[in-house]
Formats: structure tokens, C-alpha cells, sequence
């Protein structure tokens, strides 16, 4: 009889794969839930029994996979994530930042109301990637 394959992450549409640095999935996990009110839907340990090889979040209706780096495998180790912005649009910016903030996250590019009609802002969460944050201003 086949081995029963368990979904392990989204079946359709793009959805980003952070590596995360230094071991550091699992605390990645925790400041997504903290930060981002992420809802975790499958992690899956390395066979060295500390790192973790898959993790699937469920971040605002959208999927985000992630697992820590294995320089083993590509030769890159202690990475530090660049040239890519993960975007929430969201009901109310200024609470998402809020809560992004007070979980740790530093912010690069203020929040504010911005000329193309989002109240918008960026910030990076402790593992060095960068998000963003907007919704729609709201009238006054």
C-alpha cells in the first residue's frame, strides 16, 4: 500500500519560502503569530532533531512557507534576505503595524498615508526580511 502524503503546503497561486538564518525557524514562527496573528498549519523538524525543514503559515487569507537554512544543501549560511518585499493588504494598517512593532519589528519606511490612496509603511522582522503594510486611508 502507498504511504499517505499529508498536504504540506498551498496547492495553488505563489506563495513565498523564506529561508530563515541562524537556526532560527522556530523563533520565526513565534514572532509571525505575535506580529502577523499567523496561524501555523504544518512544521516538520530536520532529521537532526533542531532544525526545522518545513513550516506552513497561514498569514491574513495567505500562505507563507519557510524553513531554516541548510548550508549543506545550497552553501550559503547565516543569509541575510534582500532584494524582496512581502506586501499584507490589510483592514487597518496602523493595528497590523502596531502589533508588527511591538513583536519586534524595526521600521524602514514610516507608516503613513501615501499620494496613491494606502495608508502604507515598511518595516524588517528580526530575521531580516522586509514587509510591508497598507490598507486603504480611511475618510477623516
Amino acid at each position: 500500500m502507498a504511504e499517505e502524503r499529508t498536504q504540506q503546503g498551498p496547492t495553488g497561486g505563489v506563495a513565498p519560502h523564506l529561508t530563515i538564518p541562524s537556526r532560527g525557524g522556530q523563533a520565526a514562527i513565534e514572532f509571525y503569530q505575535r506580529a502577523f496573528g499567523a496561524e501555523v498549519l504544518r512544521t516538520m523538524p530536520a532529521e537532526d532533531g533542531e532544525r526545522l525543514m518545513h513550516a506552513h503559515l497561514r498569514i491574513n487569507g495567505g500562505s507563507v512557507m519557510m524553513h531554516d537554512e541548510f548550508p549543506e544543501m545550497n552553501g550559503e549560511q547565516d543569509i541575510v534576505p534582500k532584494g524582496v518585499v512581502l506586501h499584507l493588504q490589510v483592514d487597518d494598517a496602523d493595528e497590523w503595524w502596531n502589533r508588527a512593532i511591538l513583536a519586534g519589528g524595526v521600521p524602514v519606511y514610516p507608516l503613513a498615508d501615501q499620494f496613491w490612496g494606502d495608508r502604507y509603511g515598511q518595516l524588517k522582522d528580526p530575521f531580516g526580511h522586509s514587509w510591508s503594510i497598507g490598507s486603504p486611508i480611511r475618510a477623516r
